[in-house]
């Protein structure tokens, strides 16, 4: 009986993993923001295959959870010590895992409100890792003004979204704001990665994101 078993389990034909088309797969969401819309039109397809090639590979949603995380740890570290460069090109990869988690979640149907809240709370984790580092980094340096500014968009980027979660309390739907969490990740990388340009992009960090949460307490004043 026993190798009548054995027989039949190695007589099951393999069946390849076939990997979804590229052109069947949704293209990313647009976010309502000043890049959202170029951003979507124009990584639609790269977009689309790394998607596709996630779900080939049968990664799950909370693998790219916990490696967003872990990168974004590394970033900060790397931004400490002095290897900007490769900060930013960590701090790509992190964001490319915090985009294809909720992509994964949805093709497999598993979107949760447990997962857009643990969503929500590490990227508001991952934004205090890194300007909390570069704050630190810069102060060490004895670059204070730069510091101050990494600070105040610290501050700045945790009001934008706390101003959203408190308006959705009180049933007002806010998605709107011109400079998001989209924009301050390209500006940050940005700066890390050429030379010289930190300082110009905490000044536009600093000053358009200001703009983004009085955006946005205004309207959800008018709204709620």
């Amino acid at each position: 009986m026993g190798r009548r078993a054995a027989a039949g389990h190695r007589s099951r034909p393999h069946v390849a993993r076939e990997a979804p088309k590229v052109r069947d797969l949704p293209k990313p969401r647009k976010n309502e923001s000043a890049a959202g819309g170029a951003i979507q039109w124009a990584f639609q397809w790269p977009y689309r295959a790394i998607l596709a090639f996630l779900i080939w590979a049968r990664v799950r949603p909370w693998h790219l959870t916990v490696a967003a995380l872990v990168l974004n740890v590394a970033t900060g570290v790397l931004i400490i010590t002095g290897d900007w460069f490769l900060a930013g090109w960590a701090l790509l990869a992190a964001g490319l895992c915090d985009v294809f988690d909720g992509s994964v979640a949805r093709h497999y149907g598993q979107q949760k409100r447990s997962g857009a809240f643990m969503d929500s709370v590490l990227d508001r984790v991952a934004d205090a890792i890194l300007f909390a580092c570069l704050f630190w980094a810069l102060a060490e340096d004895g670059r204070r003004l730069d510091a101050a500014l990494a600070l105040f968009t610290l501050v700045v980027s945790l009001s934008v979204s706390h101003i959203r979660a408190e308006a959705e309390a009180v049933g007002v739907q806010l998605t709107e704001g011109f400079f998001q969490r989209l924009e301050r990740f390209i500006a940050l990388i940005i700066g890390l990665v050429i030379p010289g340009a930190m300082t110009p992009i905490l000044v536009v960090l600093a000053a358009l994101g200001a703009v983004t949460a009085l955006q946005r307490g205004w309207s959800a004043l008018v709204r709620a």
